[in-house]
């Protein structure tokens, strides 16, 4: 997902969206252990994602 994407969305859309990454990157995480993920690059995008509305959810802080 591209930050110009998220910028568009509101706070509680934003927060809703990283919940649901946080939980991918668990499945993700498990599925690494379990020795059942094919593609491990899925574990880089969803953590630059999480990185991305933080990010922004940051910048939205500061900025009121």
């Amino acid at each position: 997902m591209k930050a110009s994407e998220l910028r568009l969305k509101n706070k509680t859309d934003l927060k809703i969206e990283l919940e649901s990454l946080l939980k991918a990157q668990f499945r993700l995480r498990m599925q690494v252990a379990t020795k059942q993920l094919d593609n491990t690059s899925q574990i880089c995008k969803v953590r630059r994602d999480i990185a991305r509305i933080r990010t922004i959810l940051t910048e939205e802080r500061r900025n009121g």
